[in-house]
């Protein structure tokens, strides 16, 4: 199929893309890296009057310390983080996950910006920037604000972008003495996630606090499971305490059905027994 016709505009400023957007404005796509937007252009799943292609931007892209934090710009390909030695070094659980996304050949063009604002419920970024509590720094005419990751994502598909705005960069604070672990169930490497689990705690000793359980493919947005977060907290992570979070996850997951699972609640069954423990293991490993 073709895409339907749409205007194309490549600004140069931010200003000049503020503008295009305060004009536009629901009637405006912003392309990025365009591994979701132009197949939804060609299936006709949208149809914008104008295409605004922010590549030319500068300053969007890269990875910078910034006192507390490490900020990567929106433009930032996956490859790059993926590839990143200071988001190994600063965000292990960031750099774990970028190799569950999609193929190298999408991670090549794909962006981190493009990821959050598509707002993919199966997408393993939306979860890792809830699990680390992350900032997302938005621009617009009005200037610049930051929305927690958290207060983000509003529904399937639905961020708190408002229609003349832009993702500009993902501010991730840095932590010390804590561990992260990643795991993800698949049909195959590469394809959308059925599944899968963000994890990130302060761990001292056999102890675990700030208990951060971050599910994806579970519900039409990134979904922490607090419950099992707070069997897990402050105390002695043993066997025994794993299997008790396990069973709380009924209580915070409550998964769609799709095409893998026709009832609700089937992929807790398939997740629960493939995470939880990998990640406990991955956890007891460091």
């Amino acid at each position: 199929m073709k895409a339907p016709a749409f205007a194309y505009a490549r600004p140069s400023a931010l200003d000049e893309a503020y503008a295009l957007l305060d004009a536009h404005r629901d009637r405006a796509r912003i392309l990025a890296g365009g591994q979701s937007l132009m197949p939804a252009l060609n299936m006709r799943l949208a149809s914008p009057a104008l295409l605004i292609d922010i590549n030319a931007l500068p300053g969007l892209e890269g990875i910078a310390r910034q006192h507390d934090t490490l900020r990567i710009g929106a433009l930032t390909r996956h490859r790059a983080i993926e590839r990143s030695a200071a988001v190994a070094l600063a965000l292990p659980l960031l750099a774990a996950a970028m190799p569950h996304v999609a193929h190298v050949a999408i991670r090549n063009s794909g962006t981190i910006g493009g990821s959050l604002a598509y707002a993919d419920p199966a997408a393993e970024i939306p979860a890792v920037a809830i699990a680390l509590d992350a900032a997302i720094v938005i621009g617009s005419t009005a200037g610049e604000r930051r929305i927690a990751a958290r207060q983000f994502f509003l529904g399937l598909f639905e961020t708190a972008l408002a229609t003349n705005e832009m993702i500009l960069a993902v501010e991730f604070p840095l932590t010390a003495g804590y561990r992260s672990a990643f795991a993800e169930l698949a049909r195959r490497h590469g394809d959308y996630a059925i599944a899968g689990l963000a994890m990130h705690a302060r761990v001292a000793g056999t102890r675990l606090d700030d208990v951060r359980l971050a599910f994806l493919g579970c519900a039409a947005t990134p979904k922490l499971a607090h419950r099992a977060a707070s069997v897990l907290a402050g105390r002695d992570c043993d066997e025994k305490r794993i299997g008790e979070a396990i069973d709380a996850l009924a209580h915070d997951l409550d998964p769609l059905p799709d095409l893998y699972h026709a009832r609700a609640g089937s992929v807790t069954r398939v997740l629960t027994p493939l995470s939880c423990p990998a990640i406990m293991m991955k956890f007891n490993a460091f």
